[in-house]
């Protein structure tokens, strides 16, 4: 046996798999072989990220930091972004909701980032080459009781931020507060990242495994737009009369706000501060209000029966928000003393209102929220949700969720508090309802994202607005976007449109390509059948795409509404083709909204780009194992059809 000399040294070069890990070294984070931050303080940490099978993830890693005191908000830095990134981030821009929003260096990444995906390109490198590219994905998570958020710095440094929401739950250490994964596929990195922390927090699911529930393959119809909060039965039964009679059978049904018993504690006040107290209204009993009860429509069960058995409705999902109603539950009410309420003042975290302000959590800062006993919430979904289930009702859509990590003072913070809602809530669909049929809306906080064990259906924007002409191509914007995160955990949801509005094509089309389900909110006898027939079978049936309809990857990091020049194209696979649609946003709006003080002026913008089959990612998913590469394409608006030889894919 030879023993070589301990003084010879030879030079090892890094396996690929070396290339790939993660690695922090004197100040130097290191992924898919590139550096990515630079100058990284002393006191931030990086380990491994891993589970049992953790070889199959070698680039996978947390970020952490120590601080020198406890505190229950931290804000740690990281260093500088590496030159040579470009960035995509998602972030709350409102305390519900977030957007995306794209550039380059640290300073420009907003607070409340919740996502940032980077790409890296050779200098060589095209957008066509092969290799050229390397991704990172820098996730703020849930660590314990605190929650991570990301944030850019005026010295150019990023930051995260890592707070508990109460003042009473500190600590001085962040350990698995940011994942860091890295490849040369964005779709890919995320799926695979997803699933793989899914594992290693145990929290939360990917949507490959969770049930879905069966009314996204059927056409819908929301009660909101169309009535708001004066819905009422007659107007239910003539609006989804019209639809059918029209060859667009709803057999899906949300009846929205508006069907609860409430009450308006603050009717005496101040006539300038009526719009400020509409947000503060009060639930005072779980049954449906004197609309729904009378010589007509006796009470709710008799209207569900009623439009199931005459109008061939199969699911009917009722609105309330997560607390309740708005303002949450009216403490002194007989009907809700059993869950112990109280009267509580949201207090935000300074990551909120370093972005944009919103008139309804304003109004409950101002005039509080009756917020239920944590311990006493299963109790109230379950009773809640035991009547509707009794009169026929078949689901729920749950709102206001982010309002809960304003009110967490006292219950040990906002991932504790949040995950306990957010778990009773779907312990008592489990319980009451035939399938997992959940909608989560205005939860776009990583406290509800990462909490989600069984909710497999999330709205991925902020609402349908058909009065605000400058949001429409942001909508579109949004929800694409959004889905790339929000498509990994749930069915993205790009809420209702209107059949008959100047942008129904344009919505239309992106609901086709959306994976989820298709619903409209049109008042009764106000319908572009014309459009609706494009999407909906005669059956009342959708056919609808097998993921997440997102960005193509040419379009990951580029402005799609404010630079002018990019089209933003979504795609998507059905089950036996593949599937593109290219949207002109350029223009009509602007990304920060409302903007009240700077005059904007819509422009039409006529933009040229290309679309090709390589735009379809994982085509070979439905092509087979033989597949050449060639591919037949088929223009749905001119109806024309060309074959590709193989050199486009």
């Amino acid at each position: 046996m030879s023993v070589a000399s301990p003084h010879h040294r030879s030079t090892v070069m890094p396996t690929p798999r070396q290339q790939m890990m993660a690695q922090l070294e004197h100040g130097s984070l290191l992924v898919g072989g590139r550096e990515l931050l630079a100058r990284a303080p002393p006191n931030v940490t990086l380990r491994p990220a891993g589970v049992a099978d953790a070889e199959a993830a070698p680039g996978t890693a947390f970020l952490g930091a120590r601080a020198a005191e406890p505190s229950s908000r931290h804000v740690f830095s990281v260093g500088t972004l590496a030159s040579g990134w470009r960035w995509m981030s998602l972030f709350r821009f409102k305390i519900w909701w977030m957007a995306p929003a794209t550039g380059a260096g640290a300073a420009a990444v907003p607070a409340e980032t919740q996502m940032l995906l980077l790409e890296s390109r050779d200098e060589a490198g095209s957008a066509a080459a092969e290799g050229s590219a390397v991704y990172a994905l820098m996730l703020p998570v849930l660590d314990g009781d605190f929650r991570a958020s990301l944030q850019g710095s005026p010295q150019n440094e990023l930051q995260f931020c890592f707070e508990s929401g109460d003042p009473d739950v500190q600590t001085m250490e962040a350990v698995d507060a940011v994942f860091i994964n890295s490849g040369d596929n964005p779709f890919k990195l995320m799926k695979e990242s997803i699933k793989l922390l899914s594992k290693i927090k145990g929290t939360f699911r990917h949507i490959e495994d969770k049930e879905i529930p069966a009314n996204l393959d059927w056409f819908g119809w929301c009660t909101w737009d169309a009535f708001y909060k004066a819905v009422n039965p007659a107007g239910i039964e003539e609006g989804i009369q019209s639809l059918h009679e029209g060859g667009a059978p709803p057999r899906f049904l949300i009846i929205d706000d508006g069907w609860q018993e409430t009450v308006d504690e603050f009717k005496e006040v101040d006539e300038t501060l009526r719009e400020q107290t509409v947000f503060a209204q009060r639930l005072i009993d779980l049954k449906e209000n004197h609309k729904f009860r009378g010589e007509t429509c006796k009470n709710l069960g008799n209207l569900v029966k009623k439009i199931k058995e005459k109008h061939g409705v199969k699911f009917v999902y009722m609105w309330h928000a997560l607390l309740g109603y708005w303002g949450g539950v009216l403490a002194t009410s007989d009907a809700m003393k059993k869950y112990n309420p109280k009267l509580a003042y949201p207090v935000q975290s300074p990551g909120n209102v370093a972005n944009l302000r919103d008139i309804a959590i304003d109004s409950l800062e101002k005039f509080g929220v009756g917020i239920i006993d944590p311990d006493k919430i299963y109790e109230f979904y379950n009773d809640q949700h035991s009547y509707l289930s009794s009169v026929g009702v078949d689901g729920v859509k749950v709102d206001v969720q982010n309002v809960l990590e304003t009110l967490v003072h006292g219950f040990g913070g906002r991932v504790a508090v949040t995950r306990k809602y957010q778990h009773a809530l779907e312990d008592s669909i489990a319980q009451n309802f035939k399938r997992n049929n959940l909608i989560c809306c205005m939860s776009h906080n990583s406290d509800s994202i990462f909490s989600a064990l069984k909710s497999a259906v999330a709205r991925a924007s902020e609402d349908f607005m058909p009065r605000e002409p400058t949001l429409q191509t942001l909508h579109i914007g949004y929800v694409a976007f959004n889905s790339i995160l929000l498509g990994e955990i749930f069915i993205p949801d790009w809420d209702m449109f209107l059949s008959k509005h100047e942008t129904a094509e344009f919505h239309g089309a992106a609901r086709a390509l959306s994976g989820g389900g298709v619903y409209v909110s049109d008042k009764p006898g106000v319908h572009d059948f014309s459009v609706l027939k494009k999407l909906v079978l005669p059956d009342g049936s959708i056919l609808r795409a097998r993921y997440a309809g997102r960005p193509t990857r040419d379009c990951l990091f580029n402005d799609p509404v404010m630079d002018g020049k990019s089209l933003l194209k979504i795609w998507n696979l059905n089950n036996s083709s593949g599937v593109i649609g290219a949207f002109n946003c350029q223009g009509a709006g602007q990304w920060v909204w409302p903007v009240k003080d700077i005059a904007y002026v819509p422009t039409s913008i006529n933009i040229t780009d290309h679309l090709s089959p390589s735009d379809v990612e994982s085509l070979d998913e439905i092509a087979g194992d033989n597949w050449s590469g060639e591919t037949a394409v088929y223009a749905f608006n001119s109806c024309k059809f060309r074959w590709l030889p193989a050199l486009f894919y």
